[in-house]
């Protein structure tokens, strides 16, 4: 199979130029602007609450001077210089009784807002503060507060420009501590996610094009960080599915490349099968009794001999021919299996059990069934060969079939040394499942895909302590009616 050369991804799979880095630095920046307005509104609420609260509390001070004059009375030029050092314009006192105009002096026309400290919510506040930042020059505004002495409250009139000066002087001072803040906060975060998450989604993602750009390149295998977060995860499970898709293009390409040998040598096969066939042609002209019993064995093994090669194609794509089934006696096909092998009744190397239900019929092609029996029995053969019992007991091979309703099920047995965890775990795979060397694994890849073809299954039975060895089970359904 051809390989690529190229490692650039396609055009539609290339990041663009605003990528997540620029994404995150946009966001962090936004997000810290958005966290800068929220904060600031309350704070400037409060600092206009706090500079009218400052003058009502010189207003207190300035009421009690004016309350300690004789008579209640001081002078112009004393009521003005108070006046001027509270900031208002006028002073009132509201006792239980009366109200007192305790100083005045060049009052403006109009009084635009009023404001009472006793009762104003926060969410007064910051709308009040927010009027103010955007009120007119010279505007005034009277400003109710609580007045510790016997009066009820103090009132006083002020310009709030000076007001509105030092909330702007805030507003700036704040803007710049803030914006330093929230870039120094800004660059930390975007470094750290930077660090911790872009750099390896970059490194992931250049992985994952690399792959997708050769696919049978081993060294386009992502290395895991060996982090434990979400994205340590992500690294270790891509790197599984590229070792994964890796071997399968890997055995892909060798099945390819054997389905075209195969082709190749299929042709002259069939026909040196199909001499070999006209040679054991005349051997049944021959009188000699054992030929005659084992020449009808052999023309029929040398028939199904061309019958596969006339139907095998391309390895690989191991397009098997549907099942011709038809309601069979299992045993015949046992018998046939045991002299397939060349083992007798009286062999001095195993002993062949068979323990079939008598009269036992199974709903099965009979040349596909013969094939899976083979391959499971050849088996058991070379897992036996030159194996010793612990106990020393003769190695066996055991078929038994029973019927349960409308299934048949079959098991081929050995007490050999059984199949290992690690070669259990690909048994029925091609060139992966052998359980010796040499062994390409293809017999139990040919006979599970057979036996599917069936609507049946294969697998092999968990060893235990009472059963020792390998016991491989079929199951076959009759086909419904």
């Amino acid at each position: 199979m051809p390989r690529s050369t190229t490692t650039s991804p396609p055009p539609g799979n290339r990041p663009g130029r605003f990528g997540l880095s620029a994404r995150l630095l946009v966001l962090t920046i936004l997000f810290g602007l958005l966290a800068e307005v929220l904060v600031y509104l309350p704070v400037v609420a409060n600092y206009r609450r706090n500079w009218l609260s400052n003058r009502i509390a010189s207003a207190i001070t300035a009421a009690l001077v004016l309350e300690a004059a004789p008579d209640g009375m001081v002078s112009d030029d004393l009521a003005r210089q108070i006046l001027a050092s509270v900031g208002a314009k006028m002073v009132a006192l509201k006792t239980d009784d009366s109200k007192r105009l305790l100083a005045s002096s060049d009052m403006p026309p109009t009084v635009a807002i009023a404001t009472d400290l006793r009762s104003l919510t926060a969410m007064e506040a910051i709308g009040d503060a927010l009027d103010t930042l955007l009120a007119p020059r010279g505007r005034f505004i009277r400003v109710v507060g609580d007045a510790p002495m016997h009066g009820q409250y103090v009132e006083i009139v002020v310009d709030e420009t000076p007001l509105q000066q030092g909330m702007y002087d805030f507003a700036r001072r704040w803007l710049v501590i803030t914006l330093a803040i929230s870039t120094i906060t800004a660059g930390l975060i975007y470094l750290t996610l930077s660090l911790f998450i872009v750099r390896p989604m970059r490194r992931l993602t250049g992985a994952m094009m690399r792959f997708a750009a050769d696919p049978e390149d081993e060294a386009g295998v992502i290395r895991a960080s060996g982090r434990s977060d979400e994205i340590g995860v992500a690294e270790r499970e891509f790197a599984a599915m590229q070792r994964q898709l890796h071997g399968m293009l890997q055995q892909k390409s060798r099945l390819a490349a054997l389905g075209l040998a195969v082709s190749k040598i299929n042709h002259d096969l069939r026909n040196m099968l199909a001499a070999a066939q006209l040679f054991s042609d005349r051997l049944t002209e021959t009188d000699d009794p054992i030929v005659q019993r084992l020449a009808p064995k052999l023309i029929q093994t040398i028939g199904r001999a061309i019958a596969f090669c006339q139907s095998t194609l391309s390895y690989g794509l191991a397009s098997e021919p549907l099942p011709t089934r038809r309601r069979i006696a299992l045993a015949p096909i046992v018998a046939d299996t045991r002299q397939l092998l060349g083992l007798g009744e009286a062999n001095d190397r195993l002993i062949w059990v068979e323990t079939l239900e008598p009269d036992l019929q199974i709903d099965a092609d009979a040349d596909q069934l013969s094939r899976v029996l083979l391959n499971l029995c050849r088996n058991a053969v070379q897992a036996l060969d030159g194996h010793v019992a612990p106990d020393a007991s003769p190695n066996r091979i055991e078929i038994g079939g029973r019927r349960n309703g409308a299934v048949v099920t079959i098991d081929v047995a050995d007490n050999g040394p059984g199949v290992s965890v690690k070669a259990g775990q690909k048994l029925f795979e091609a060139f992966s499942g052998s359980t010796r060397p040499g062994g390409s694994g293809l017999g139990l890849a040919i006979a599970a895909e057979l036996v599917r073809a069936h609507g049946g299954t294969l697998f092999l039975l968990e060893q235990t302590a009472d059963r020792g060895g390998a016991t491989f089970r079929i199951t076959i359904p009759d086909r419904p009616a």
